[in-house]
């Protein structure tokens, strides 16, 4: 349960593949490199429980880097690389960072960091070429391919996406047991995905968000081969399907709207038989989404909802899911409470703010008090998430607590409208949000990304609205719509609203949001 130990069984096997260049990159070469990675590190100074960080975009060093840290006992914290100078560098102070790993390819943000961050002793460029950075190659290569002599466990500490105000890192404790002890995440996906040494595993997302980077580590662990997407492309995924005979694959929901928004003829050109596993999670999907997914590939589609902190897990099958559709799963990890906002709990049907008890435990680093506030007085934890369960236990999420908009007194949960209007042929991509209303305190817009630019016109606005009118109350449709060229979103499929609400809502004093 360790790339260590298929380097010694499998030395030639791929361990990964990266999509566009090709280069593969073998057990026994990820564990000579890790191994050097661990040497430089002790080299640097470094000693269990210390942090580095990682900013880099997809690109083949990155994950000898994190398991040279993983089996260094450090922490890494994989920073997006799409953030500012700024950005990171709150990341870098906040984790404590002493060593950082960069790019040739980030070097115009990454050159600024090292000013920013007092706390850095050591900073390294793959492909060399950054100022102020150790080419990361010569650093590596000059150490030793044997294991350090004190070996234990690391583990990634990773930071919340930021769509309200500063991201917050999320730290567990180190695990204490020996290098290759299965974690528990290990043991869940292969009970649930069937993870094994022969499955061929598609990740289309950035490494740094949590999802991609553990269910590929996930992935190294049992020995399998992953394909490494440097950046999505839809046509470009169903290609990489067919010509790997890829067995599992991890989505998220916008990636499935763009493959099915692909022309019939190109959809249907590639062979994706071979795919026994298509998970999907970090956004929810909607059910007419998923109902042309699992028309197009099968009873494959599989469905989990879990948060960076690991605090629960629900998951959920396409059989499971079509008897239940809008379904998220039952607990697997933590028991599922429903509470009102005085903090009663709720009964089936009714929906209220998501807590997990008996989950995972973490805390936010350097936040006392936001880590109190995700607790109650029983312990249960919560990520905000608003939801109810059926009487069968199955969690249906309304939305993030965050989003709800206020209108006239009434609780409105945009979700609704945007898995609607998702659906039309001219949207490529959608937002609804509560906006400032003299009468009502807010009232709902919808802020479109067309498909066709072309279609922008006051005419189309209307044709979104009646089509929303047809379908939901009208105190969830849209009063308004405005289109925007492309809309801010995490190349994860978190939609960052806060930055779409800020053009509406402007520097006033308070929000009823």
């Amino acid at each position: 349960m360790h790339p260590s130990v298929h380097a010694a069984t499998k030395p030639d096997h791929p361990a990964y593949i990266m999509a566009n260049s090709g280069e593969v990159v073998t057990y026994g070469q990820l564990n000579d490199r890790s191994n050097q990675v661990a040497q430089l590190l002790r080299e640097n100074g470094l000693k269990r429980g210390d942090v580095i960080a990682i900013f880099m975009e997809n690109n083949p060093r990155y994950f000898e880097i994190c398991w040279g840290a993983q089996r260094a006992g450090l922490y890494f914290t994989c920073v997006s690389s799409r953030l500012t100078p700024d950005e990171v560098a709150y990341i870098v102070n906040d984790c404590g960072a002493s060593v950082l790993f960069s790019s040739t390819e980030k070097a115009e943000v990454a050159a600024q960091i090292p000013a920013l961050c007092e706390g850095l002793t050591h900073c390294y460029a793959v492909g060399g070429g950054v100022d102020g950075f150790t080419p990361y190659e010569d650093a590596r290569n000059k150490q030793s391919t044997d294991p350090i002599a004190d070996e234990s466990n690391g583990t990634d500490m990773l930071y919340s996406s930021g769509t309200t105000g500063r991201p917050k890192g999320i730290k567990v404790a180190l695990p204490e047991g020996p290098l290759d002890e299965a974690p528990a995440l290990i043991l869940l996906v292969q009970a649930l995905y069937g993870f094994a040494s022969d499955s061929i595993y598609l990740s289309p997302a950035p490494f740094y968000h949590a999802a991609p980077l553990r269910y590929c580590m996930s992935m190294m662990r049992v020995g399998g081969t992953i394909i490494a997407m440097e950046n999505f492309d839809p046509e470009g995924a169903l290609s990489l399907i067919e010509q790997h005979k890829v067995t599992h694959s991890q989505w998220v929901p916008t990636m499935f709207v763009k493959m099915l928004k692909l022309p019939e003829e190109v959809r249907t050109k590639y062979d994706v038989s071979s795919i026994q596993v298509a998970i999907h999670a970090a956004a929810p999907c909607p059910k007419p989404v998923k109902h042309q997914m699992i028309d197009w590939w099968g009873p494959v589609i599989y469905e989990y909802y879990a948060g960076t902190e690991g605090n629960g897990f629900c998951a959920i099958n396409s059989e499971e899911w079509l008897a239940n559709p809008g379904s998220v799963g039952k607990a697997l990890l933590g028991e599922i409470h429903i509470l009102d906002d005085e903090g009663e709990e709720l009964p089936p049907g009714e929906a209220g703010t998501i807590y997990f008890g008996g989950g995972g435990e973490f805390t936010y680093h350097n936040d006392d008090e936001k880590t109190k506030e995700s607790r109650n007085a029983n312990g249960w934890s919560t990520l905000g998430d608003i939801g109810m369960v059926n009487e069968e236990g199955y969690l249906f999420l309304t939305d993030r607590k965050a989003n709800m908009i206020i209108s006239g007194g009434v609780n409105i949960y945009p979700q609704e409208a945007e898995n609607l209007l998702i659906t039309h042929p001219k949207v490529a991509d959608v937002a609804v949000i509560g906006v400032p209303n003299e009468e009502f305190g807010e009232e709902v817009k919808a802020v479109v990304q067309l498909a066709d630019a072309a279609d922008k016109s006051d005419d189309t606005a209307a044709e979104l609205i009646a089509f929303c009118l047809e379908h939901l109350s009208k105190i969830k449709c849209p009063r308004t719509v405005d289109f925007e060229d492309e809309l801010p979103r995490h190349p994860t499929g978190k939609l960052y609203k806060r930055l779409i609400k800020d053009r509406y809502w402007g520097n006033k004093d308070s929000r009823i949001v």
